[in-house]
């Protein structure tokens, strides 16, 4: 058994996180994460025609109903996520007034945009007051983390390059990321991200300074997720080279290579990135929105396909159970062996 920071902040038995998965449909990988010892992480749903609010509620109602373990839950606070305002004024509220969502919803993460939206929301300032609740926010530049201290946040995820999803633009992987921040903020809790799909990367991550890991790609790969069989199939024989950075909602995101994906190449700077998302017409959000419901369906070649480098790592799609065994069997043999080497 591993003991961290986190597992002690969240009470979960081991340092394992569902990474956030919006705009996608998580609520059945995260209850498998739950129970399976780790902490699963509803997502910021908003595929077309979805209200997100109402998704959060049934996915929060849905969690309580078939675990009681902790859990946590992701917003997406870009300024280009529609009903952002209205997910961090009413969420915090529905939370606080029903106890079991009180005491298992613990885990607040925020990301793709600023970290002072969510507690700068005085029903969340209620929240945090009258519960164990912890705001965490995605950092995936140092600027970006010291932003996340500045917002008075309970810890960060530090998420490099190589990860599915949105990325930032310096393109800094996890293990230079993880050391820059961990020896500028030592002892703020962290969890690292973007790369993990075995036990001894877990145990790398540990002895850089994180208190735990979170992983998508190799959570997509199990049996419990909701993807589409199609997307599922793209990751036992994918390698790193078949993802690359591209040109997303909120900027820069890691995708599978397929059309969609290579007629949205990817920003050559921040700046043109804002350029770009001034000059979106209200059809083309919509219909680049659309690629990840295609995606979800099944459209593998016309959808937005959120995978991260560590598929050239997974080599089968299994029970997430299994999947934890595996991992921290793997992370617990590394860590010994690596004591072994002191004299």
């Amino acid at each position: 058994m591993i003991e961290t920071n986190i597992t002690k902040m969240f009470g979960i038995k081991y340092p394992i996180f569902s990474a956030p998965m919006g705009p996608f449909f998580t609520r059945d990988l995260a209850l498998a994460v739950c129970e399976a010892g780790g902490l699963g992480v509803l997502s910021n749903v908003n595929i077309v025609g979805t209200d997100p609010v109402e998704e959060h509620i049934s996915s929060l109602e849905y969690m309580i109903e078939n675990t009681d373990k902790p859990f946590g839950l992701n917003i997406l606070t870009s300024r280009n996520n529609l009903g952002v305002q209205d997910m961090v004024r009413k969420l915090p509220k529905i939370v606080m007034d029903n106890p079991k969502m009180r005491e298992q919803c613990k885990y607040w993460l925020t990301s793709a945009g600023s970290s002072q939206i969510l507690p700068k929301s005085k029903s969340f300032q209620e929240l945090r007051e009258n519960s164990e609740v912890k705001h965490f926010h995605v950092a995936p530049a140092i600027w970006l983390a010291q932003k996340c201290v500045d917002a008075g946040v309970d810890g960060i995820v530090i998420t490099g390059t190589e990860g599915g999803g949105h990325q930032s633009y310096e393109r800094v992987t996890t293990l230079v990321l993880l050391q820059q921040i961990n020896k500028a903020f030592p002892n703020l809790p962290k969890i690292a991200c973007g790369g993990f799909a075995t036990g001894e990367a877990l145990a790398a991550a540990l002895s850089l300074g994180a208190g735990a890991i979170a992983m998508g790609s190799r959570f997509i790969a199990s049996k419990q997720s909701e993807f589409h069989e199609k997307y599922k199939s793209l990751i036992p024989p994918g390698t790193p080279q078949d993802t690359d950075l591209f040109t997303g909602a909120f900027g820069p995101i890691r995708l599978y290579k397929n059309e969609y994906a290579l007629s949205h190449p990817a920003p050559s700077s921040k700046e043109e990135m804002i350029a770009y998302e001034q000059s979106i017409t209200d059809e083309q959000r919509v219909r680049d929105l659309g690629a990840y419901d295609r995606v979800y369906n099944g459209d593998t070649k016309n959808g937005a396909v959120l995978l991260g480098q560590s598929i050239g790592i997974i080599d089968s799609i299994d029970d997430v159970k299994d999947i934890f065994e595996r991992i921290m069997k793997e992370a617990e043999t590394a860590i010994r062996n690596n004591y072994s080497m002191l004299k």
